[in-house]
């Protein structure tokens, strides 16, 4: 087997390995108008997955004052936790990650969810036992802020000239940058891949099976 290029794998979750971005975005729309606020466009809406969600929050409402943030939180909460059963993780996760773990390499997740909402969906069945370790915005800093990246870091022992970070956002590659790390982003998540370049990705999946064949040939 090919040497490893890479000992420490950071995965984001939404919009990465899980296919939430049009419902994230849908819940953030009704949260503003709950509190009469203004909904974002979709666009809006998406550009802040992956933040943390205070910091999300506020920026996709310019319009509600602070004092609403909690209130907005809350209704954010109600509307995802209705609809969350719905979601799923993209056709071809399992089997990619099954793949990266059998050739030993660290898998995390650096995830602008909170704790909570993270270790609901990581006590499934189907991931039970796959990430050997993660980090949330609500736990350290939020993306891109390097603090998730640099704690996972730290807690395997591997040097970010060893550490790849994938994700759908701008957030999640500039993080990556801040950290020191190299990136792969994603196309169908919840950014557009135009705004990649500048920050430098190693390459751009436009699914699943691309960063599949990817990390096989590449991680």
């Amino acid at each position: 087997m090919r040497p490893r290029q890479y000992d420490l794998i950071a995965f984001d979750w939404d919009g990465t390995l899980f296919d939430s971005t049009a419902l994230i975005a849908r819940c953030i729309q009704l949260a503003v108008t709950d509190v009469g606020g203004t909904p974002p466009t979709t666009q809006a809406a998406s550009y802040v997955i992956g933040m943390g969600l205070m910091q999300a929050l506020a920026y996709a409402a310019p319009d509600v004052p602070p004092e609403k943030y909690p209130q907005l939180g809350e209704r954010y909460h109600h509307h995802y936790i209705a609809r969350q059963h719905d979601l799923s993780l993209f056709e071809g996760v399992l089997p990619l990650l099954a793949e990266l773990k059998s050739r030993q390499h660290w898998l995390t997740v650096a995830t602008g969810k909170s704790r909570r909402g993270l270790d609901e969906v990581l006590r499934t069945v189907e991931l039970a036992g796959v990430f050997d370790g993660s980090r949330t915005a609500d736990e350290t800093a939020g993306k891109p802020h390097p603090l998730m990246l640099n704690e996972l870091m730290r807690e395997f022992s591997v040097t970010p000239e060893r550490t790849l970070m994938i994700g759908d956002t701008t957030h999640d590659l500039q993080m990556a940058l801040n950290a020191g790390c190299a990136s792969v982003g994603v196309s169908y998540g919840a950014h557009e891949p135009d705004a990649f370049h500048e920050l430098k990705p190693l390459h751009v999946a436009h699914s699943v099976r691309e960063l599949h064949d990817w990390l096989t040939a590449h991680a």
